[in-house]
């Protein structure tokens, strides 16, 4: 009976630090995914604004409207952290000002660069939406009473939604 009593408390113990373990590995895996579509969301920031000034560099637009739009640009590729969300924002306005003008597409005659543009703004709505599920899968993972009771993310802060305004052009969208 003895022996009985202490095997079955030996798997009950053992099917607990395999549970444990295989939370403590999901966590992982969870944070791991989420630095890849973090990676992958900059990434796509980037390109959109490299896009956006070569845009305004290629003398096809109108010097005001190159300006405005190099500006926003280069704001959105120099912002910080805390300025970050606040500047793709703006660079999204002046991005669907520029693009929404009437006649855009016949005034700029470079269909690789249109089509680069509106490449890099869609990979830009998609990389968002992406890291945002990401974000909310880790969230709920970090929030269940194991994973806090044990500290099994560690120190690691709750990650943030990355919120902006990234609705595409309508002249790109139509396309």
């Amino acid at each position: 009976m003895n022996t009985t009593v202490v095997l079955i408390a030996g798997a009950i113990v053992l099917l607990l630090a395999v549970y444990i373990s295989w939370r403590a590995g999901r966590l992982d895996r969870l944070h791991i995914r989420l630095e890849t579509a973090q990676a992958a969301l900059d990434a796509a920031l980037l390109r959109r604004s490299a896009v956006c000034l070569e845009l305004a560099g290629s003398r096809l637009l109108d010097p005001a409207t190159s300006l405005v739009l190099a500006a926003a640009a280069h704001e959105a590729r120099t912002a910080g952290p805390d300025e970050r969300e606040h500047a793709e924002s703006d660079l999204s306005g002046t991005l669907r000002a520029v693009v929404d003008q009437e006649r855009f597409r016949e005034k700029v005659h470079a269909p690789e660069l249109l089509d680069e543009l509106d490449s890099a703004v869609a990979k830009v709505v998609y990389s968002r939406r992406f890291y945002n599920t990401a974000v909310a899968v880790t969230r709920v993972a970090q929030r269940r009473w194991l994973a806090r009771t044990l500290r099994l993310a560690g120190h690691t802060d709750y990650p943030s939604f990355f919120e902006i305004d990234d609705a595409p052009p309508k002249a790109l969208a139509a396309e």
